[in-house]
Order: C-alpha cells, then structure tokens, then sequence
C-alpha cells in the first residue's frame, strides 16, 4: 500500500467528519468528561460522549457544555438494547450471595433498577446534534437510522465480526468501527451470548472488513501509542479510536489507583469478564475478577441483572480507590497509555504515526 493511497484515505475521512486529524476518542459510558473530549476534540481529532448511563437532560447538558469548550466534531454513543433477560431467582440470590464478600450487603430489590428508555435516548441524541451517533452491542432499527439521515447526523456502526460489519452495512451505517478483541470495556458484540466465542483480534480483523464492505472503517481496540495508529491505517483503516489510550490523561480525571493500574499492566494484565455488568467486558484482572471465574463460584448473572446486582460493590469500591473490586475497564494495550494532556497526546500520535508512515498529510 503506497503513501499516496493512504494519505488521500484519512484526508477524505477528515475532510468529511471535520477533523484535522484521524484520532477518535472512544465513547466510554462513565468516562468521558467533557474536558477530555473537548482536549481531542480542540486538538483536531473527534470528541466522544457514552451516554448509555445518562438521562435524557444530561445528555443535552453534556453537549451544551462541549460546544462551549470547543468547536471541534465529537461523536455520541448508545447500546442497542439486549432482549430482556430470562429470570432465575434463585440464582440471582446465589450471585448475591457472593457480593456480599466483596461489598456491601446486596437488597433483592437491588435487580429492579431499570435502564434509560431507549426512545427517549434516541430523541436526545438526535435533538443534541453531534457529527456522529454511534452505536454498539446492535444496530439501529430503521426509523431512528432514516431521523439520523435526515439531520445530516452520520451513523458509526461499532462491529466486532465481519458478519457484523455487513449487518450494519445494509442497515445504512456510514461508517464501520471495527472493535479487535483487545479492547478494554464492552465487547460490541450484538448477540451476548456469542461474544466470548468470537473474539477477533484487531489485525485479524480490520482488512478482513475492509475488504468486505464498501464503508470506511475506523480501527479500536488494543491501539495504545503511534505505532498501532500507522499499523491500523496500513491494514486499511481510515481513521483510529481509542479509550484506555487516553485514560492517562488529567482530563480523564480517573481514580488515582485504576490510572496507576492502567499503566503498569501488561496484555496479561487485562481479562474479558462477565463479572461486573453481565455483558462481557475486559477491565484489568483484579482478586474479584479471579474469584468470579473460580469453580464454584456464582455464575454473573445475565446484563442487565448482573450490573444492577454490582452497583453496590463497585460504588464502594470506586470510593475506596479499591482495586480488587473496582469496575476498572483497560485495554490490552493499556501500558502504552501516556500520562499527558489529551490535546497534546492526540497532537502527538498523530505526528509520530505520520513519521512512521511517511505522510505529507
């Protein structure tokens, strides 16, 4: 692949999406102040906003108060909902039961805690009027894809299998975010239960989507410094995102003991869990993660239960800068991440991939 070829595919991705530069921050629910993306988004790259956890106004605040700090692009994300769970109530007390090790006291009424309705999520998003909606663990439906069309508001398809990619594909994405197995969080995958049983590593997958669909695709997981970001663009790739990468960064504004975890683990470091939500996710090992996978121990229970049942465990925790049971969410790469601005860092990746690649862009 020649210089020229690439360069004309990240100049055609930025010149459509407002960007200077081809780096993305993903859109952590929880962890996306909005001092870090307004940092990437000042810089250049795109902005981002989890907002799986926000209600409605909050979503609306948060892009209220990003357009103030910057007139930089910036992305917000959803799940697509999961079908709702089969319930087992006595394994629900089973899981309880072991929480009650690692936390607070766990109430039964701990599972009644509901989820923000996915509608009303939809119509935020919409009114809030970003560059990009992106979506995750699905697709779309059909009416909320054709109110994005017509705002001009352009739909970023996370997927995590080729089949995935063209799912989304003929559903109207207009771009692919192809999410490697190295990812830190959630995985993407739309079926729950198949995401363990294909976990796709980045390189693996980034020309295989690429040479499957016609979208651009943006490259995530297990990209932590400039040479992932060149990597990623010579699989094709016309732009990058990352989280863990960026969670070093004062603006992140993290727990003092999971950004010191972040950036001492090695790949082994990291584990895909079930453990803290149901869905499965990868956070840094810690004694919870090992004891939620030890035989005999309780099997999570399935998203949402599993997260509502943890609430009380990882609040405490996160209080307590705890991290055997803090819900800390870390990439593979997660060493790589650098403990400087995030204006300078997305600066700064850039730069340094552009030396490896030889660009003029």
């Amino acid at each position: 692949m020649t210089e020229s070829a690439i360069a004309d595919r990240v100049g055609t991705f930025c010149e459509t999406y407002g960007l200077q530069l081809p780096i993305l921050l993903a859109p952590m629910a929880g962890a996306c102040p909005v001092a870090l993306s307004a940092a990437v988004a000042t810089a250049g790259g795109m902005g981002a906003c989890g907002a799986l956890l926000m209600p409605p106004e909050a979503i609306a605040a948060w892009a209220r108060e990003l357009r103030a700090q910057s007139n930089g692009a910036f992305q917000m994300n959803l799940w697509i909902p999961d079908p709702d769970p089969v319930r087992d109530l006595a394994h629900e007390a089973a899981v309880r039961q072991f929480l009650a090790g690692w936390g607070p006291e766990v109430p039964e009424t701990a599972t009644e805690a509901e989820l923000h309705d996915f509608a009303a999520h939809c119509d935020a998003l919409i009114a809030a009027g970003p560059r990009a909606v992106s979506s995750i663990m699905g697709l779309y439906p059909p009416d909320v894809v054709a109110r994005l069309k017509a705002q001009g508001i352009a739909w970023f398809a996370t997927a995590t299998t080729v089949a995935e990619a063209l799912a989304a594909e003929d559903a109207g994405a207009d771009v692919i975010v192809a999410q490697g197995m190295e990812a830190g969080g959630h995985r993407g995958a739309f079926d729950a239960a198949q995401a363990a049983d294909r976990l796709v590593g980045l390189v693996a997958l980034v020309p295989a989507v690429v040479d499957a669909v016609r979208l651009p695709v943006v490259a995530t997981g297990g990209i932590g410094d400039a040479r992932g970001v060149a990597a990623a663009l010579l699989l094709g790739a016309s732009a990058v995102q990352l989280g863990t990468g960026f969670l070093r960064t004062p603006e992140a504004a993290l727990a003092p003991t999971w950004a010191e975890g972040i950036g001492r683990a090695r790949p082994e470091d990291t584990v895909a869990t079930r453990a803290f939500s149901g869905r499965l996710g990868r956070s840094l090992r810690s004694a919870y993660t090992e004891a939620a996978a030890a035989p005999g121990a309780a099997v999570p229970a399935p998203y949402p239960i599993q997260r509502n049942l943890t609430a009380a465990m990882r609040g405490a925790a996160a209080q307590g800068d705890r991290l055997e049971a803090m819900q800390a969410w870390a990439g593979q790469s997660a060493a790589l991440a650098r403990p400087m601005p995030a204006a300078e860092l997305t600066t700064a990746l850039w730069q340094e991939a552009r030396a490896l690649l030889r660009l003029e862009v």
